[in-house]
């Protein structure tokens, strides 16, 4: 109902389980998928890398609903490829914002809990034993090969990690929206990532952006 009531936005189908969320994927197409962490048959983590990993299904963005008790399983779907995640609990609006971010190509990493989050789940994934749900089987720890990006593509890094917005970032260094874009896409490029979520836990996980004692990410606010 909420997003049905918008005049740019169409629910174009509606899934109970995870099987049933992935072929209705590959049959409507959609521009994006709002998927549950938690679902019988198959879960959301587990959807989300089928619909990531299908080429034919590249245009489909993923945004994950949670909740803070999905506990290592949210990072199992940012590592999976959703192009984002967001709480149960969000308002209307937000949500409604939430899917139209996720279709123009940003990801949704709230400032306010990106750091908990992925912080918490990247200190699991390293002590976690393979095979557990928060040691990243979906694939393997994200190459880190940031010794190749520029000075430019480091700041932007920087400020994706943060949570910004194509448009933020380039208010911010005094960037085009498209020279924002073009520096993103030349950093998964070099670090063999598909999206810019997987840049974040990147940049945790290499160290470059670590979370205050607030749980904050470095820089905010």
């Amino acid at each position: 109902m909420i997003l049905d009531n918008e005049p740019d936005l169409t629910v174009v189908g509606e899934a109970g389980d995870g099987e049933t969320a992935v072929a209705m994927a590959r049959a409507l197409r959609p521009d994006v998928v709002l998927m549950d962490v938690r679902m019988p048959r198959l879960d959301g983590i587990e959807a989300t890398a089928r619909i990531v990993s299908d080429p034919d299904l590249a245009a489909v963005r993923t945004l994950v609903l949670t909740t803070f008790d999905d506990d290592e399983y949210v990072y199992g779907a940012l590592r999976a490829g959703a192009a984002g995640f967001l709480l149960k609990d969000a308002d209307p609006q937000t949500l409604v914002d939430a899917v139209r971010r996720v279709r123009a190509g940003d990801s949704l990493l709230d400032p306010a809990v990106t750091g908990r989050i992925i912080s918490t789940y990247v200190e699991l994934a390293r002590h976690a034993p393979l095979g557990a749900p928060g040691a990243g089987t979906s694939e393997p720890g994200p190459p880190a090969r940031l010794d190749a990006a520029t000075p430019r593509e480091r700041e932007v890094l920087l400020a994706v990690a943060r949570g910004l917005s194509n448009r933020e970032i380039g208010a911010e260094l005094h960037l085009t929206e498209a020279t924002v874009k073009s520096h993103v896409r030349s950093l998964l490029t070099k670090v063999g990532l598909t999206n810019r979520v997987q840049l974040v836990i990147l940049a945790y996980e290499a160290g470059v952006v670590r979370p205050e004692r607030d749980d904050h990410p470095a820089g905010t606010s």
